[in-house]
């Protein structure tokens, strides 16, 4: 019972997910048809980026990357800048919550070693901000926009119409937020003058090739199951132990939300009701289920019942600002923050609500005003 207990707590998403699946199938009970609920290419595309994404991590490539960054600041503006920079470019290609576990420990190291951790924890909340925002412009940069993209076959420009706008004023409004602080000369580092390496793009060479051919699926060049194949093969030779490194829980997750939305949409009755419920109200309907399921559940939930995709995009994109929950992502900044500075958690949760609401306000207001 206490596995069980341990299991809930850590991975709340995925029981509840799991939960909501076998109900269902009391109701629609399994059958062949079930077969055809998951989207496999979605599926196949996660796992495929996950494990690249690992590889990179593996080789040291974006912790070299900032540290080159970062021998270039010297004062506390500039030096914030560029970490808020790093997770809002980043996270379009890596994902936001890789991009948060690579930057906010760096970001409390390199505070605690210019003596300025006082001033570590809004940063940490912005570059939250940055990762869950940066990462909306691209079809690779989260979960709910991979799924998106690549389910519903939207086009590129409707793709973005839908989200650069958005990610544009966020830019625009972290910088703000950075640049009108107060700043203090520093003095980089030491250590933080490493460059890249020479040996390190020739051990990139698999993954970065691995990446393009994922590129190619996403943007429905190639089929997915010749390159999930590719890229299982690539990693078994070059480096098996990043396997452990894929997320089984957030993959798992999607198949129990694919099974519920698939009863749901087989029940005349609650097919209609949500339908009524979401379609010409993505917006509200989005932000709303965000903040109580996050932002990929509610994603994967709607999209069944509506066919305003792009209002979809929109809507979970910026519905990962708000609550803690609103965007996973969000709970591995707190995770990393409250360890290092347990009395701290009250302060973290007032400024990054704050924050967040700030800036999830005006991007609803620029939604509103787009129509």
């Amino acid at each position: 019972m206490a596995a069980v207990r341990q299991l809930f707590r850590k991975q709340t998403v995925f029981c509840i997910s799991l939960l909501l699946a076998i109900a269902s199938s009391a109701v629609v009970l399994p059958d062949a048809e079930y077969l055809a609920y998951p989207d496999y290419r979605t599926l196949a595309l996660l796992f495929s980026l996950m494990v690249i994404v690992a590889g990179f991590q593996s080789l040291g490539a974006f912790a070299r990357l900032g540290r080159a960054l970062l021998a270039r600041a010297h004062g506390l503006r500039a030096l914030s800048a560029v970490l808020v920079a790093l997770c809002f470019f980043c996270s379009m290609v890596i994902t936001n919550d890789v991009t948060l576990i690579t930057f906010v420990p760096f970001t409390l190291l390199v505070f605690r070693m210019i003596g300025r951790e006082a001033r570590a924890l809004r940063l940490v909340v912005l570059e939250t901000i940055a990762a869950n925002l940066g990462s909306m412009a691209t079809p690779i940069g989260n979960p709910q926009n991979l799924y998106l993209y690549s389910s519903s076959g939207i086009a590129m420009g409707a793709f973005m119409r839908a989200v650069l706008p958005y990610a544009a004023l966020a830019l625009a409004l972290l910088l703000a937020a950075i640049f009108l602080q107060k700043d203090e000369p520093i003095a980089p580092p030491a250590g933080m003058d490493a460059g890249t390496g020479g040996a390190l793009f020739p051990a990139m060479l698999p993954y970065l090739a691995l990446l393009a051919l994922c590129l190619l699926v996403v943007f429905h060049v190639l089929p997915y199951l010749p390159v999930l194949v590719c890229v299982a093969v690539v990693v078994l030779a070059v480096n098996r132990r990043l396997y452990r490194s894929v997320d089984y829980f957030l993959l798992l997750t999607f198949l129990c939300f694919f099974v519920f939305i698939g009863n749901l949409k087989r029940i005349p009755e609650v097919s209609r009701l949500l339908t009524s419920l979401v379609a010409g109200h993505e917006l509200w309907a989005g932000v709303l289920a965000s903040q109580v399921i996050s932002n990929v559940p509610a994603a994967i939930l709607l999209a069944g019942f509506t066919e305003n995709i792009p209002a979809l995009l929109t809507a979970v994109n910026i519905g990962g600002l708000g609550s803690l929950i609103a965007s996973l992502a969000s709970l591995i900044s707190f995770q990393f923050y409250s360890r290092e500075y347990p009395a701290q958690k009250g302060a973290f949760l007032k400024s990054f609500t704050l924050w967040n609401a700030a800036f999830l306000a005006t991007l609803l207001a620029l939604a509103c005003a787009i129509g």
